[in-house]
């Protein structure tokens, strides 16, 4: 029998084993500007490294002699069942990562047994990404034109959405600076599918300097959202509402009040505000001020089950996971996406036996301390 050789042994490719390994498959995949697209924050970056700075602050405190051997991950999210306590993320755009684009992410999330948050500029049609079969969560960024929201959130109920995200985070958006440097636009085959289904827009457009998708964002979007628009839209549908780019409590507070089911304690993983708070670091306290009267969810720098798992002791209900589902997407579509959340699930699992929690609610009933602090 003929030995194989150390180089044979060491070409054999080694399959992923963390979110991680997938992100450096993705950064080698994807042409440099999509990459710095994606993986990008606002400004400096500030906001972009504490988030994943302030979630490795948190220390968590194990029971021991639980006597479990199983750890049951299943979760409810504002009337969602849940394989896990996650929802895939609204991200524009997919097929940037990967020519099924949100097509092959719904899949994924199906097979996964998560909600996958369709974003208003999906890259195809709601309609399109609802035959899946995954349950959908339906995105919704506020358009100058009232009509349009309207439309939206109809096409939304009559699509068998579960629940509706208002995005309340970007009245413009920041300044990226990757993209301006990059002068970032989006190809002639690229559509916001559930806008502008028929032609070219302002992304399209090619400026050094420039990010196509801010300008044509600033041409969509409305600045002047508030409040009022809020408890307009509530009156508008009966799909629970959640609030996402909450980090003041006081907000928090007042979506609540204004009939939120719940809402995303976000600081839209580092791409608005450069300077805003970490989301964990925020969620303690939102959880707090809401006191149970609404769900509540936390998004940005989520990458193991380990966060996961620090944000349910800090309270959260469940959690947004974005940029490692795109990770997946560009490495193996569907199933890639799908891998993501596997290991997402197999880290959790553990991280609940070694931790001593047998489910989601021991979960919530550990002991934290945020940089030696108790939380």
């Amino acid at each position: 029998m003929t030995r194989r050789s150390a180089a044979a042994v060491d070409a054999t490719p080694t399959p992923p084993v963390c979110v991680q390994d997938l992100r450096r498959s993705a950064a080698a995949r994807l042409a440099p500007a999509v990459w710095d697209f994606i993986a990008g924050g606002s400004g400096a970056e500030t906001t972009l490294d504490a988030n994943r700075a302030a979630l490795d602050r948190v220390s968590l405190v194990p029971r021991v002699l639980a006597g479990v051997e199983k750890a049951d991950t299943a979760a409810r999210l504002v009337g969602t069942s849940a394989a896990l306590p996650l929802a895939v993320a609204p991200m524009a755009y997919q097929r940037l990562l990967h020519p099924d684009g949100d097509l092959a992410t719904a899949e994924g999330a199906l097979a996964a047994g998560v909600p996958f948050v369709v974003s208003t500029i999906s890259s195809h049609t709601l309609e399109e990404i609802a035959k899946v079969g995954a349950a959908l969560w339906f995105q919704l960024y506020w358009l100058r034109d009232r009509g349009r929201v309207t439309e939206l959130v109809r096409r939304a109920e009559e699509a068998g959405c579960q629940a509706l995200v208002v995005t309340v985070d970007v009245p413009i958006m920041a300044r990226r600076l990757r993209d301006l440097r990059n002068g970032f636009a989006l190809p002639s085959w690229i559509r916001s599918a559930n806008l502008e289904p028929d032609g070219p827009t302002a992304a399209h457009s090619r400026r050094p300097g420039e990010s196509a998708v801010a300008v044509h964002t600033k041409t969509a979007f409305d600045a002047t959202f508030g409040w009022p628009d809020l408890e307009w839209l509530r009156g508008q549908t009966r799909l629970p509402l959640v609030i996402k780019g909450v980090l003041d409590p006081r907000d928090a507070e007042q979506a609540v009040r204004l009939g939120a089911d719940a809402v995303v304690v976000s600081n839209h993983g580092g791409r608005q505000l450069d300077g805003a708070l970490p989301s964990i670091t925020a969620l303690p306290q939102v959880v707090e001020a809401v006191g149970g009267r609404c769900q509540v969810l936390m998004d940005s720098g989520v990458r193991s089950g380990t966060d996961v798992l620090r944000a349910l002791a800090l309270g959260a209900d469940g959690l947004l996971v974005g940029r490692p589902v795109l990770w997946g997407l560009s490495t193996a579509g569907a199933a890639g996406v799908a891998q993501v959340l596997s290991l997402l699930r197999t880290e959790l699992e553990e991280a609940l036996l070694l931790a001593g929690c047998a489910d989601l609610a021991a979960a919530r009933t550990l002991r934290s301390f945020v940089s030696g602090m108790p939380g």
